[in-house]
């Protein structure tokens, strides 16, 4: 999709559709007044015959109205004024969208960018919408012999602001919002794809693909460079599958040669079956989704590329498969991580951990400003926070404060769980240095603390995605989060956000 920014007035704009809004009971926003002035009372007399209250997400398409040069004017409900906030507008711009999708507007000129949002400029209103925007349209449909085509689908949108003096601000913003958009599209994408599809053979072509297009450094490590670096702990995840795993190095030098990088560490099972401690069989066919978090850091690495981002990006993805097999690892097993610390595996569906600490180990040696973690790692984190927020954990305050904010800014939110050593008790084992499970209780708060152990050299944050990285039922599908938060996050340190 084409996007544009400009500022200019409702009633002269030569268009498919004009967008604007109106706020519950039916009190029109500037740009809807500005229309109905222009067309004689002739929005007002719809809404008063009570076509339109103004609910949120409700809208009303109207066509030929006089005084104006477009052939649609689209009216949207906006909810009421005191509670317009993020997610009422975000909800907005995705009505919008939809509906000029649906009803064969090839081009729309949205004026809900004017509308103000609380303690939201002008920027985060474009960014945001073109965000939306992008996720509104997208499907994924490549394995469907008929596709489910739109008729004249949406090719173009214009975002309006009211102030001219904000346009380079604003011009900014969408390109950001582009970004972010592809960066979360390759998510989905990536994470969309079936598990006989994505291996982590074609994670790491996909990789390399990617340092081809982007001017990307990048590395591979097979299984025998991750078993000469003592990587253990990973390798055993892969011994009862026959697809060999893979540990992904990608890097974006946009900054200067001696800062520091920040290094994001994604999980990469592209198959959950659970190993040895097999997952029930309902809904399994969603463990594809268990590389969501590499998903979700390849996609941010695109966005900070297409931005030419001026920092320096590690991403690490370990990848592999989790199957059962006759030279799977069984629970009792007792292995030693790149770190020397030994693990026993009381449950080999508790495997995420185990592939992430030998990756943590290695993002040592990249000397980081900070590393993040990302990974659909416990369904206990689902339990604590819904399919709302991500659960987010950190040894350092400062990191988890960027983190939230940066999530809140993006509208991708995150929630700080304690990482307090009490927990840390839970993890004991009478064989090993650590058991890979803490029990029942508390299950996302120890996975962290497990992987805390491997991550006392740096700075770090651990986000669990697992509640958030997709979706079941009749919207099954890949999100793409956290891109828009981690990006919110670089953008924020690059010094680029408003």
């Amino acid at each position: 999709m084409e996007f544009s920014i400009k500022s200019g007035s409702p009633e002269k704009q030569r268009s498919a559709c004009v967008v604007v809004g109106v706020f519950e009971p039916r009190k029109l926003t500037l740009a809807a007044e500005l229309l109905d002035n222009a067309a004689h009372n002739h929005l007002s007399d719809i809404i008063r015959r009570g076509d339109m209250e103004g609910k949120a997400g409700s809208t009303l398409l109207l066509h030929n109205v006089p005084g104006t040069l477009c052939d649609r004017v689209l009216l949207v409900g906006l909810g009421k004024e005191k509670e317009f906030g993020d997610k009422a507008y975000c909800d907005a711009i995705r009505s919008a969208v939809r509906t000029l999708n649906e009803t064969g507007s090839f081009d729309g000129t949205v004026f809900l960018t004017e509308t103000s949002v609380r303690k939201r400029s002008s920027a985060w209103r474009v960014r945001q919408a073109t965000m939306v925007a992008q996720e509104t349209v997208y499907r994924f449909d490549q394995f469907k012999s008929k596709k489910d085509k739109v008729r004249r689908p949406l090719r173009k949108l214009t975002f309006v602001i009211d102030r001219r003096n904000e346009l380079a601000a604003a011009e900014e913003a969408l390109h950001q919002g582009q970004a972010i958009a592809e960066g979360m599209a390759l998510a989905k994408n990536l994470a969309n794809l079936p598990g006989n599809v994505c291996t982590p053979a074609f994670l790491a072509e996909t990789a390399q693909k990617m340092a081809s297009e982007h001017k990307l450094e990048c590395q591979i490590l097979e299984r025998d460079e991750m078993t000469a670096l003592g990587m253990h702990s990973l390798l055993s995840v892969a011994k009862g599958s026959q697809q060999p795993p893979k540990l992904i190095v990608l890097q974006h030098k946009g900054g200067k040669n001696d800062d520091k990088p920040v290094v994001l560490v994604g999980k990469g099972i592209t198959f959950d079956s659970g190993g040895i401690s097999l997952k029930p069989a309902p809904e399994m066919d969603e463990m594809k989704y268990d590389m969501c978090g590499a998903a979700s850091v390849l996609g941010t690495i695109k966005a900070a590329a297409l931005m030419k981002l001026p920092i320096n990006l590690t991403v690490i993805v370990p990848s592999s498969e989790n199957m059962p097999g006759g030279a799977a690892t069984r629970p009792g097993d007792i292995v030693t991580s790149m770190s020397g610390q030994t693990i026993e595996i009381l449950n080999t569906d508790a495997e995420g951990r185990l592939i992430l600490c030998d990756a943590l180990t290695y993002a040592a040696r990249f000397q980081p400003e900070t590393v993040i973690d990302i990974a659909t790692l416990t369904g206990a984190c689902v339990i604590a926070l819904g399919h709302v927020a991500t659960g987010l954990f950190a040894n350092n305050e400062a990191l988890a404060r960027e983190l939230v904010h940066a999530g809140d800014d993006a509208h991708d939110r995150a929630w700080q769980m304690p990482l307090w050593d009490d927990y840390q008790e839970l993890l004991k084992s009478p064989f090993a240095d650590m058991a890979n499970i803490g029990g029942r209780w508390g299950g996302s708060i120890t996975a962290a603390c497990f992987l805390a152990r491997f991550t006392r050299k740096y700075v770090w944050a651990h986000l669990d995605i697992a509640g958030t990285a997709w979706k079941s039922g009749t919207d099954k599908g890949a999100t793409g989060r956290p891109v828009p938060l981690l990006m919110h996050y670089l953008l924020k340190r690059a010094g680029k956000l408003d």
